[in-house]
């Protein structure tokens, strides 16, 4: 058995260096790796919300977790953490802070606003929040993700150890998000290497403004953040490629919005 995860693993290294990973399946868990070219995976990889019911062993989220840690971070600090969400009433209450965000999200988008944005009309942000119930009702009468997001197959609270950020922009005059630099990339190689299980999924930060109430749910320290929840799943529809903005539209030569940067 050893020897055979041992060929497993190293078959699989060599796909990578490929840029895909080869067909195997795996005998103790039975559950079949896909073959995946790299750059289709990068451009097919979005957000995944509809899943099978067929749960995930937990032999396979710790491959996904064991892949996924090899991720870029800041001094290689590895500041992510992250807490498997099992418990019935805990995914019940985590539901019900996720839905209190959600539905002011809504609510801001309906208002013609992005939610959240650090450069916004706050009066207009907050007249939007106040229509939220509408939008909570709405939920309850066609429950969606967000509303039976406490079934979803996998739940993964990943949190920001925050004395392992290198934040350089700490104490600059606006909103800081450089020490996410150390977080995102593993939440990114989470769901890649779920998609070399069969799985796919969606990140999502709305856990993040129920903060002070998550905190004690898990037993979360002051000095570790909550950066996001990831929900995985085998997806009931098969991912394809993805609608992007071209290159020439965010990339310019030498100046903020001068030249395109293109062929």
């Amino acid at each position: 058995m050893r020897e055979r995860a041992e060929t497993l693993r190293s078959a699989t290294v060599r796909g990578i260096c490929r840029g895909h990973l080869p067909g195997l399946s795996s005998a103790r868990y039975g559950w079949q790796l896909v073959d995946l070219d790299l750059v289709d995976t990068l451009r097919s990889t979005g957000a995944v919300r509809a899943f099978a019911p067929e749960t995930v062993p937990d032999e396979v989220v710790v491959r996904v977790l064991d892949t996924a840690r090899f991720a870029p971070s800041g001094g290689n600090r590895q500041g992510w953490r992250v807490i498997v969400v099992k418990d019935a009433a805990t995914r019940a209450t985590l539901r019900d802070l996720y839905l209190r965000g959600w539905y002011e999200y809504l609510a801001m988008v309906a208002a013609g606003l992005v939610p959240w944005a650090p450069v916004t009309d706050r009066e207009a942000e907050a007249a939007a929040r106040a229509e939220a119930p509408t939008f909570a009702a709405a939920g309850a009468a066609g429950p969606g993700f967000a509303e039976t997001l406490d079934a979803a197959p996998v739940l993964l609270l990943v949190l920001a150890d925050l004395s392992a950020l290198a934040a350089v922009d700490r104490d600059l005059p606006r909103y800081t998000f450089a020490g996410g630099a150390s977080i995102y990339p593993f939440v990114w190689s989470i769901l890649l290497a779920a998609r070399a299980e069969g799985l796919a999924g969606v990140m999502t930060p709305m856990p993040v403004p129920a903060e002070d109430d998550v905190r004690p749910l898990f037993g979360i320290p002051d000095t570790v953040a909550v950066a996001s929840l990831v929900v995985l799943g085998r997806p009931e529809h098969v991912p394809r490629r993805l609608a992007r903005a071209p290159v020439a539209e965010f990339t310019w030569v030498d100046r903020y919005e001068g030249t395109p940067f293109a062929p």
